[in-house]
């Protein structure tokens, strides 16, 4: 058995730990292989891979795209190209597009009467890139909430009044993305987008169809039975099942990161690594 863990995020996106420290936690914790699949970017995966190799924990270059779907749809990229100029063309449209949508939070939040301006919200980021998370922090240090769940269940959530959707590509676009950099497409934590299995049968169908590689089947956000039954839909559909914690650092409390899986778990050799 080995302690993996291919769903990781940065400061590069909405994680707490800068790429560097993600690599040097992966081997605290004891991973043999990790991946840096921070939210529409790559910007951190060079400096990741590069720590990650020096503290001999096998890392893969990856990416989380968010897809344009009726409900949450995410999909990992893994061996990607970092270099490779079309995809970069296209991690510049969503960075645009998350810019853009940061400014009009900031609006939202100052017509329900709140004081914030989005020069507060990059001096919080200190550089990184911008996220919700960042928001909600100048929200808690301003005393409009008290944490960072309350911020997103009464101004940033899906539901709540300062809520702005982002530019996003649509499930064709992100696979294809993928590909132009060499990567595989994996569907992530699949619980998010829908808890009727017959319904997963008939997304993962599609999406199968455009090029899809694998499904995210072994999370912490995942029940035992659920786990069970994305493991079956995915020998049954010929997908390669993987592992993510999903971990955001202190963003998210209570996830930990890596997985345990067997040896043989992956075709490592497909995203570039060997064991």
């Amino acid at each position: 058995m080995i302690f993996i863990d291919l769903h990781l995020h940065s400061t590069c996106s909405d994680g707490t730990l800068t790429p560097r420290a993600l690599a040097f936690k992966a081997k605290s914790q004891g991973l043999s292989v990790a991946s840096l699949t921070d939210h529409d970017t790559t910007e951190g995966v060079k400096a990741f891979l590069k720590t990650c190799e020096r503290r001999e924990v096998r890392g893969v270059a990856g990416v989380e795209l968010s897809a344009d779907f009726h409900s949450v749809m995410h999909i990992l990229g893994y061996r990607i190209d970092v270099d490779s100029p079309l995809f970069q063309r296209h991690m510049k449209d969503l960075r645009q597009g998350r810019d853009e949508r940061n400014y009009k939070i900031c609006q939202k939040l100052q017509q329900l009467g709140l004081s914030i301006s989005i020069e507060e919200v990059q001096a919080e980021a200190q550089g990184e890139v911008i996220a919700r998370p960042h928001i909600a922090r100048v929200l808690i240090r301003k005393g409009y909430v008290q944490s960072m769940g309350a911020a997103f269940e009464r101004y940033l959530g899906r539901e709540a009044p300062a809520y702005v959707p982002r530019y996003r590509l649509s499930p064709q676009q992100c696979i294809e993305t993928i590909h132009q950099a060499g990567g595989v497409a994996v569907l992530a934590h699949p619980v998010q987008t829908t808890d009727d299995y017959g319904e997963l049968v008939d997304i993962l169908s599609s999406l199968k169809e455009l090029g899809l590689w694998g499904m995210e089947c072994l999370a912490p956000s995942h029940a035992p039975q659920q786990v069970f039954q994305y493991l079956r839909i995915a020998k049954e559909m010929g997908l390669f099942p993987t592992a993510g914690s999903d971990f955001h650092g202190t963003n998210r409390p209570g996830v930990s990161m890596g997985i345990r899986v067997k040896f043989d778990f992956l075709p490592w050799a497909r995203l570039g690594i060997s064991l």
